[in-house]
């Protein structure tokens, strides 16, 4: 582990030390605030966003090639970061909120507002945030470099969150195979990466619960890195599903430095670890409000499920595994399933989406869209 600390310390030095050398010769394309969506409530919001050169990223479609898509995914993963800049949040009360870019060029800010400033869309509140000063090495002309950051707030008639992980849950990754995930990962993009069957319309079903109104918030929890979410946002919107927060993670070298809970392997602790704190942040931010986890079989979903259930008693109404098929990691959900029937939870392994939409609309999370025929009238 020590080893693992010192090499993602050089690496970060070196990295610093290119940008501010390109930034001083003038070689760094012009600077990118990106500010990703985020969540809170009517008296605190949490915003998260990335400062660093602009990538260069041309326009996905539908007709790129996978060369084509590789050398994106190079530019997305090979990015100039700017850390130690100021950063100034304002909100429409005239108040002014300071961050300053960490060593990854992230910045995360937690502000008090009096008031909730108009929304942008339904649910979605307006943060903007600007550039204020920059390090020396980047004191060169640049234009007004400023994002807005679109915050989650639910409303007061939302009858249950949802907790829903990506990869090989929304669509496929093969994250029990690191080749085939590799592949997927580095050779597509938002238009060529495809949903599972029936998942956007039993979110959108959950989103709209049993009143019919979007008022049930998403929440998108991810190991995938935060270089990757350009590509997720716009698959959401291709594909019409929910909007919502996507709470991703700093690939960095390091691991944590001790295992998260016993059984979990050090190659799983990143992602137990970092979807376990999301998780607890969003519960704990919603104390009222229960909550419907999806994830699948593939990784650690359905023990990191369980431990949620353990710290939020009470809270959680269902859980929905998908089935990623490979009937070792599948037999490890059976015993977490019969473990949480104790605790009142439901926790099914299901094939597909149409068999969790009938188990939701028989718990009466759903409208079960079911009709009869009509009858025809007699002549």
């Amino acid at each position: 582990m020590k080893l693992l600390d010192a090499l993602s310390t050089i690496n970060e030095w070196s990295d610093h030390l290119l940008t501010r050398f390109r930034a001083r010769a003038g070689q760094l394309r012009p600077l990118q605030l990106d500010a990703y969506r985020s969540y809170g409530t009517s008296t605190k919001f949490y915003i998260k966003g990335r400062l660093l050169a602009d990538r260069g990223l041309p326009t996905q479609t539908a007709t790129d090639t996978r060369w084509q898509n590789f050398r994106s995914m190079v530019r997305r993963f090979n990015s100039r970061e700017v850390a130690g800049a100021d950063l100034v949040a304002e909100l429409p009360d005239g108040s002014q909120h300071l961050v300053t870019t960490d060593d990854e060029g992230y910045f995360t800010l937690i502000i008090e507002p009096h008031a909730l400033p108009p929304p942008v869309a339904y649910l979605w509140y307006p943060v903007p945030v600007r550039v204020s000063r920059l390090p020396r090495a980047f004191q060169v002309p640049q234009l007004l470099v400023q994002a807005t950051a679109k915050v989650l707030v639910p409303p007061f008639g939302a009858e249950f969150g949802i907790i829903s992980d990506i990869d090989d849950t929304v669509f496929e990754t093969s994250a029990t195979n690191i080749i085939k995930m590799l592949a997927r990962t580095l050779l597509s993009n938002a238009h060529s990466k495809l949903p599972f069957v029936g998942v956007a319309d039993f979110y959108r079903r959950l989103q709209r619960g049993r009143t019919g109104e979007p008022d049930n918030p998403f929440f998108y929890v991810s190991s995938s890195p935060w270089n990757l979410y350009d590509v997720l946002e716009e698959f959401m919107s291709i594909h019409e599903m929910p909007p919502g927060p996507l709470l991703l993670r700093d690939l960095g070298i390091a691991r944590p430095k001790t295992p998260t809970l016993t059984g979990v392997t050090a190659a799983a602790a990143i992602h137990f670890a970092h979807k376990l704190h999301e998780i607890d942040n969003v519960l704990n931010t919603y104390p009222a409000l229960p909550f419907v986890l999806l994830g699948d079989s593939g990784q650690e979903d359905a023990r990191i499920y369980r431990e949620v259930v353990r710290r939020h008693p009470g809270r959680i109404h269902a859980i929905y595994i998908r089935d990623v098929q490979v009937p070792a990691r599948a037999l490890l959900v059976g015993p977490v399933t019969e473990e949480l029937k104790t605790e009142g939870v439901p926790m099914l392994l299901v094939p597909d989406y149409a068999t969790a939409a009938a188990h939701a609309a028989s718990l009466g999370l759903i409208i079960n869209q079911k009709t009869e025929a009509p009858e025809e009238e007699p002549v």
